[in-house]
């Protein structure tokens, strides 16, 4: 299978490559990531994203040698141009013509496929392509996070010592085969060594403590400064969860090299280091940029994806859910948050196959076993004891804090992520990672549920205590003889918990405050584990006062009715468990996909409706306080063309209250079909920066013909002047089907109208912007065109609406910054 699909991508790419030319076809590819000229980002800008003005300095350079040369004779009005229908950086595809050529393209395929035997199989393999991609999609997607995943752990580890018996062993590892391990001491063991021991051959005494909390603090630093240095000398798209920006690009828009091959290898490495440094962040997020990257770079090994930026984005949702899967051991989940979370265009065929990629990859990790439990994740855990309704009450409490928690959150961070775009602080990047490493790392040794991981932080919240259990959580005073059903009693609190509450409760204010300052820096940073820890340390606190109440207080009539002498009635890891869903629906919004996420991790049907009190409840406390969730925040903060399908428009304006040209505004710039020279529409391209003009029949009638694109002229133009004999500047461009005849020593006429779309949509100057809102969001439109008694009057580009939206809602339209 796999062979097979290797083949199909070397006939693919070695066809691409005869087809393609310089400049073009090479911006026209996802893939490419450094090599466009005002693409390289220089961290000393201060946004958090790259200076995304190249389209002013691709206009006054067009025409250079855009296209390459060809040795081929090519009949210019035949065949296809090199090029045409591709889109610049930083622009909004056209949903529609690219649904049309796909099917134009399989019904030429349908038609050849009853002529002979080959065309047969071509038609068979073209329709298997897709389900090969995802099989794909999904081997190197949960190979790489199988990948991250045992990096992590090991260089974690590595900040605390190191395996004498073989370097790439981490803690629990080195101390499974050792025959010197206590089962109340198994995370100690000969063989593994700490800092201080290999150093001063001690691990007891003060110095030894400064010697461990110093190589901490440093491992932390050379972490956070190789993950910072790599980001920006080789992928600055490499940097924050990614999730954003694969909504926007979902959506449609393009931005070449976000989802590139340099991309993929510096994300990947990137997300090992900056999870290992100990940093107040998570790699869930970045495993949904990393599994859009395998998808894209994959979609160039078969034309059918490669050539069409639509089916693309069919792949890319199927992807994002692929990265779930892996992140959570949740393929369901995963599906349903690409569902609901982060795709734009979500058909049916979409669905079945982003199941096919999500159960790939999960089917994969779970092969390669990274955490050697024969789990998907390190935090999974199982319930037995069933919940009662009263504890509802505490549940919704919960909900309320994750809602009161995602508001909060997002208000902070966009705030601080503003102040670092627009001050001297966004030009340093490395200081900045640097800085809030050193603080997280000082503040977070001393308290052991600080110094762990954050993953293993959630799993000893989520766990339910044991009599074999160790942990300073489980550190209850037995006072019975014997358990029903193997399930421990309701018992009072121990030193031990008591000590592990103080603890956890400088915890909790730890990672509130610092996640606002590391979510967003220019290392990859997700959010789903931060989030999740916030709410099991709350929930895990709720949850052990509730049992101490249960116990010391049984008479009470909330408790008499169903909680009795010796019997388990609180779970606190239950209450971690709800109180994470609470906090990740607060700061996501998610909540259908959030729930499946979290019973898929626990695999107990019984707890469905605690989870979706609290996610509901969550959402509904943070949508009174901020309609926009973390993504949809950080979109608006970087101005990306992102128009929100769950946002209604509620305004009575029209279309021409929206539509350019305005009252006393220069005329529409528009090209006439047949009266035009090649230096009237060269002079209009060098003169303007629209993406592309309105063809009508004549100035003085203003009659629509059709719509034509910047950039199929500009390279229709270059192509004719290398490829078509005596076309200058003074050559008259026809968009008609048919030239007239021309007296003699006239230049040729050039005929452009292939690339002219005569289907353009329009809408009336009366047309209620409502409509048109729905418009664009259910047709994915570039622009659309308003007349009047035919006639054409002006135009709404996609940044119209969004600035005539974000003016309607009080905000600054002015925040738009691309189309």
């Amino acid at each position: 299978m796999v062979l097979w699909s290797i083949i199909l991508c070397a006939m693919d790419n070695r066809g691409f490559r005869q087809g393609s030319f310089s400049s073009f076809q090479n911006s026209s590819s996802d893939e490419d990531l450094m090599d466009i000229p005002g693409t390289a980002m220089d961290f000393s800008m201060r946004d958090d994203v790259p200076p995304l003005d190249r389209e002013v300095e691709e206009d006054k350079s067009y025409n250079g040698g855009g296209i390459g040369s060809s040795n081929r004779i090519m009949d210019f009005l035949e065949e296809p141009i090199p090029g045409v229908g591709t889109y610049d950086d930083f622009n909004t595809i056209d949903w529609v013509r690219e649904k049309s050529r796909d099917r134009d393209r399989h019904r030429e395929i349908t038609n050849k496929s009853k002529e002979s035997t080959w065309a047969l199989i071509h038609s068979v393999s073209d329709a298997f392509s897709g389900w090969l991609l995802m099989l794909l999609i999904g081997l190197l997607s949960g190979s790489l996070a199988g990948l991250i995943d045992i990096s992590a752990h090991w260089m974690t580890d590595l900040k605390e010592g190191i395996c004498t018996g073989g370097f790439w062993f981490n803690h629990e590892h080195c101390c499974w085969n050792s025959e010197h391990v206590t089962f109340e001491e198994r995370d100690k063991c000969p063989e593994w060594n700490s800092w201080s021991q290999l150093i001063i051959s001690t691990d007891e005494g003060a110095f030894a403590y400064i010697v461990n909390y110093f190589m901490y603090v440093l491992w932390a630093l050379l972490f956070a400064f190789l993950a910072v240095s790599l980001v920006k000398v080789f992928a600055p798209y490499a940097c924050g969860s990614g999730i954003p920006e694969i909504k926007t690009i979902l959506s449609g828009f393009i931005i070449r090299g976000y989802l590139g091959k340099w991309t993929l290898v510096i994300k990947t490495i990137t997300l090992v280091l900056a999870v290992s440094s100990g940093l107040s962040l998570g790699k869930e997020g970045p495993l949904v940029h990393v599994a859009c990257c395998c998808g894209n770079i994959l979609c160039h090994c078969f034309n059918k994806y490669r050539k069409n930026e639509a089916k693309r984005r069919e792949v890319l949702s199927a992807a994002a859910a692929a990265g779930v899967s892996v992140a959570f051991g949740a393929p369901i989940g995963g599906v349903l948050f690409s569902l609901e979370e982060v795709s734009y265009y979500f058909p049916l065929k979409t669905l079945w196959r982003s199941f096919f990629a999500a159960l790939v990859a999960a089917f994969t990790l779970r092969s390669i076993n990274p955490f050697g439990n024969s789990r998907l994740v390190l935090f999974y855990v199982e319930f037995h004891t069933p919940w009662h309704l009263f504890e509802l009450v505490p549940f919704i409490l919960l909900g309320i804090f994750g809602g009161l928690w995602g508001a909060l959150f997002i208000r902070t961070n966009i705030a601080w992520c503003r102040k670092r775009k627009t001050t001297q602080l966004g030009k340093y990047p490395v200081i900045e990672v640097l800085v809030v490493t050193a603080i997280t790392a000082v503040l977070a040794f001393p308290n052991e549920y600080t110094r762990m991981s954050t993953s293993e932080l959630i799993s000893e919240l989520f766990n339910d205590c044991g009599l074999l259990d160790s942990s300073k959580l489980c550190d209850y005073e037995n006072r019975f003889n014997t358990s029903k059903g193997g399930e421990l009693p309701d018992r009072p609190a121990g030193v031990g918990v008591y000590s592990a509450m103080w603890q956890l409760a400088l915890t909790l204010i730890l990672k509130i405050v610092i996640t606002i300052f590391t979510f967003g820096m220019k290392i990859p940073s997700g959010l789903f584990i931060p989030s999740m820890a916030v709410g099991a340390i709350a929930g895990r606190l709720l949850g052990v006062g509730m049992e101490q109440l249960a116990y010391y207080h049984q008479e009470w009539t909330v408790f008499n009715s169903w909680c009795s002498q010796g019997a388990d009635c609180i779970t606190p890891g239950l209450y971690a468990m709800v109180g994470a869903a609470a906090c990740l629906g607060g700061v996501t919004r998610m909540t259908v996909s959030l729930v499946v996420i979290m019973f898929e991790l626990t695999g107990g049907l019984e707890y469905i409706v605690p989870l979706m009190a609290a996610a509901m409840t969550s959402k509904w406390v943070a949508d009174a306080l901020g309609r926009e969730g973390i993504y949809d925040a950080h979109i608006r903060l970087n101005g990306y063309p992102f128009l929100e399908a769950k946002e209604e428009f509620a305004h009575k304006t029209l279309a021409m209250d929206v539509m350019k040209p305005r009252r006393n505004d220069p005329l529409l710039t528009v090209l006439t079909q047949d009266s035009m020279t090649v230096e009237d529409v060269e002079t209009i391209i060098s003169e303007t920066t629209y993406s592309g003009f309105p063809v009508v029949v004549s100035r003085e009638s203003q009659r629509l013909v059709g719509f034509v694109l910047r950039r199929d002229l500009i390279i229709s133009i270059e192509n004719a002047r290398k490829k078509q004999d005596g076309v200058v500047s003074t050559s008259i461009i026809y968009f008609t089907e048919h030239s007239p005849p021309l007296p003699p020593y006239t230049p040729p006429t050039l005929k452009l109208r292939n690339i002219l779309d005569l289907s353009p949509f329009t809408v009336t100057d009366l047309t209620p912007m409502e409509i048109v809102v729905d418009i664009f969001r259910k047709l994915g439109l570039r622009q659309c065109l308003v007349t009047h008694n035919g006639r054409l009057l002006g135009i709404i580009t996609k940044k119209d609406v969004l600035k005539h939206i974000a003016q309607m809602a009080n905000q600054d339209p002015d925040s738009i910054l691309f189309n």
